[in-house]
C-alpha cells in the first residue's frame, strides 16, 4: 500500500501547542493582510465611492466568473517599508470566461494609484508569471502614474513594464486594458501596448502629458477629453478598441474579449481527485514552535496530496530528503521535502536523480522546505558534500518542468537554494507563517561573528570585551531573527505569499493548474557537468 498512515494526535500536548503557535502567527498575519485591504484608508475609500467608482478588489470580483477562486499574489508587498502594505496594486489569477488569466489592478484609494518602487516590483513579477504559464493578462487601469518623490527607483526600470507587455503580445499571450480613470505619462502606454483596450465614457483618460504639461511645454490650451477622454480616443486617435458607457459596461466588456480570445490549454484539466484521508485542519500542529525540533514531512504529505497516496522513491537512501511521486488535485507531481533539516551527500545526490527522473516523466516538481543547509565538517567535506549539494543544486538550476516551492520550516544557506528558493524561479514560491530563511540561524550566525572578532583581537594583542561581544551577538541575533521571518521576506517579494497552512492543497492545485497553461516539458540532457 502507498497510502499514508499518520501518528499525528491532535489531543496531545504538542500538538495543542504548535496549533496555538500557528493560530497566533496566522492572526498576527491576517492584521497585516487587512492593511493591503483597508487601501489607502476609510478617507480615500469613502471619496472614491463618492465619485461613483468600484474599488480595486470589487472590480476583479466583477470580472471573475461566479463562484471562482482568486488566488492573489505578493499581497503583503512593501510591508516594512514607507510605503503601505500591498504596494498600492493587487495582482492574483483568476477565471474570466473560463480562461484563467493573470489579472492587475491598481489601487487609486492609494495616492491615486500612483507607482511606487514596490508597485513596480509587484507588477514586473506579475508579467513573470503570466509569460512563464502562458496566463492572458488582464491590467484594470487607474493610475497618475510614477510616485514623483520616488521617481528614481521607478523611471528606469519602469520601462520594462511596456517592454513585459509587448513580449507577452509577441509570444501570442493575449493583454487587455481596462482604464477606469487616469492612465498618464508612462502609464498611458499600458493601454497603449496592449492588443484589446476598454475606455469609459467621462472616466477614462490616457495621455502622455494632462493640460498643465502642455500648456507649460507648448503653450496649448487643453482640457482632459481633448487631450485623452474616452469618446476622443474611441472616434479620432483609434487608441480605445471599445468603448463603455460605465465600469460595470467595461468590464462585461473585458470579459467579451476574453470569451473571444479562442485562448486554449494544451493540457486538459484532470478529473476530480480524492481528497486527502487526514484532516488539513491538523497541518496547525505539525510543525512546533521551535524549527530545532525535527517532524516528519510525510505527515504534511499526507494532508496535501490525493488520496494521502505517496510513492516514496529511495526511502532507505538518505533519509534526511523525502522523495516520492503523488497527485495532487490529479495533476501528477515529483515531491522533496526535508525530513530532519540537513542536507548530507546521500540527500543531494538522491535529489539530482529524482530531479532527473522527473524531467524525463515532464512531471512539475514540489519542493517542500525544512532545512538548515549542507552539512559542514571535516568529515563531510573530505566525503563530497561540495561536489554532491552543487549536483543538487545544478539539477535544479537546469530542471526544465515547473517548480513549485513552500516554505514550511526552515530554509537556511545554500540548501534554500538546492530546494528551489526565489533565485531558481520557481514558478510560485509560498511561506507558511512558521517559515524563516536566511543565510544561516541567527544564533549561528551571531557567534561565527563573534568567533572572528575574538580571533581579530587574540591576532592583534588585544583583551576581548566580553560584555561588548554579549551586547553584539543579542543585536545581531535579534536583527537576523526578525530578517528571516516570512513577513519581512514577503514584503520585499521574495516569495508570492505567506498562506494559512490549511489552505496550501486549494494554493497548490490553483498554481498547478496555472502552469499547466504552458507546455510542460522536461530537459531531456543539458545539466551541464555533474562532479562524481
Amino acid at each position: 500500500m502507498t497510502r499514508l498512515g499518520t501518528t499525528v494526535d491532535p489531543r496531545t500536548p504538542e500538538h495543542a501547542k504548535a496549533r496555538t503557535a500557528a493560530l497566533e502567527r496566522i492572526a498576527a498575519l491576517d492584521a497585516e493582510h487587512a492593511k493591503a485591504l483597508d487601501g489607502g484608508g476609510e478617507k480615500y475609500t469613502a471619496r472614491h465611492r463618492g465619485r461613483g467608482k468600484l474599488l480595486a478588489r470589487e472590480r476583479i470580483e466583477l470580472l471573475l466568473d461566479p463562484d471562482t477562486p482568486f488566488l492573489e499574489l505578493s499581497p503583503l508587498a512593501a510591508w516594512g517599508s514607507d510605503y503601505p502594505v500591498g504596494g498600492s496594486m493587487v495582482t492574483g489569477i483568476g477565471t474570466v470566461e473560463g480562461v484563467e488569466c493573470l489579472v492587475t489592478a491598481n489601487d487609486p484609494t492609494v495616492r491615486g494609484g500612483a507607482s511606487n518602487p514596490w508597485t513596480l516590483k509587484k507588477a514586473l513579477r506579475a508579467n513573470e508569471i503570466a509569460r512563464q504559464n502562458r496566463l492572458p493578462c488582464i491590467s484594470l487601469v487607474e493610475s497618475g502614474g510614477a510616485d514623483l518623490p520616488s521617481q528614481k527607483e521607478i523611471f528606469i526600470p519602469g520601462g520594462a513594464i511596456f517592454r513585459d507587455l509587448t513580449r507577452l503580445s509577441a509570444d501570442g499571450i493575449p493583454t487587455v486594458a481596462v482604464v477606469f480613470g487616469n492612465s498618464t505619462a508612462g502609464g498611458a502606454y499600458i493601454p497603449g501596448m496592449s492588443d484589446h483596450t476598454i475606455m469609459i465614457k467621462d472616466r477614462s483618460k490616457v495621455f502622455l502629458g494632462g493640460p498643465p504639461l502642455v500648456k507649460m511645454a507648448t503653450g496649448e490650451e487643453s482640457d482632459d477629453e481633448s487631450l485623452g477622454g474616452a469618446e476622443m480616443h474611441a472616434r479620432v486617435s483609434g487608441l480605445a478598441d471599445y468603448y463603455a458607457l460605465d465600469e460595470h459596461d467595461a468590464i462585461r466588456q473585458a470579459r467579451r474579449v476574453v470569451a473571444r480570445l479562442a485562448h486554449r490549454k494544451p493540457h486538459q484539466d484532470p478529473p476530480a481527485a480524492a481528497e486527502p484521508l487526514y484532516d488539513p485542519e491538523e497541518l496547525l500542529g505539525i510543525v512546533p514552535p521551535d524549527l530545532k525540533t525535527p517532524f516528519d514531512p510525510r505527515e504534511v504529505i499526507a494532508r496535501l496530496v490525493d488520496a494521502s497516496d505517496f510513492d516514496e522513491f529511495k526511502p532507505l537512501y538518505g533519509p534526511s530528503l523525502v522523495t516520492g511521486w503523488a497527485t495532487l488535485h490529479g495533476y501528477p507531481v515529483g515531491i522533496l521535502a526535508n525530513a530532519q533539516g540537513v542536507l548530507f551527500s546521500a540527500e543531494s545526490q538522491k535529489a539530482a536523480q529524482f530531479i532527473q527522473l522527473a524531467n524525463q516523466r515532464d512531471i512539475p516538481l514540489l519542493f517542500l522546505h525544512n532545512t538548515t543547509g549542507y552539512m559542514v565538517g571535516k568529515e563531510y567535506e573530505q566525503g563530497g558534500i561540495i561536489k554532491h549539494g552543487s549536483m543538487m543544486i545544478n539539477a535544479v538550476s537546469n530542471s526544465r518542468v515547473p517548480h513549485l516551492s513552500v516554505l514550511i520550516g526552515a530554509s537556511y544557506g545554500a540548501g534554500h537554494y538546492g530546494m528551489c528558493g526565489r533565485a531558481y524561479e520557481p514558478r510560485f514560491l509560498f511561506a507558511w507563517p512558521s517559515a524563516k530563511s536566511a543565510v544561516m540561524g541567527p544564533q549561528q550566525l551571531a557567534g561565527v561573528l563573534s568567533i572572528v572578532s575574538r580571533q581579530s583581537a587574540a591576532a592583534k594583542g588585544l583583551p576581548y570585551d566580553e560584555e561588548q561581544d554579549a551586547g553584539m551577538r543579542a543585536f545581531v541575533e535579534a536583527q537576523i531573527e526578525s530578517e528571516s521571518l516570512p513577513m519581512f521576506l514577503s514584503g520585499r517579494l521574495y516569495d508570492d505569499g505567506v498562506i494559512d497552512p490549511r489552505d496550501t492543497r486549494t494554493v497548490l492545485g490553483l498554481c498547478l493548474s496555472a502552469v499547466h497553461n504552458a507546455p510542460v516539458e522536461g530537459a531531456r540532457g543539458g545539466f551541464g557537468v555533474f562532479r562524481m
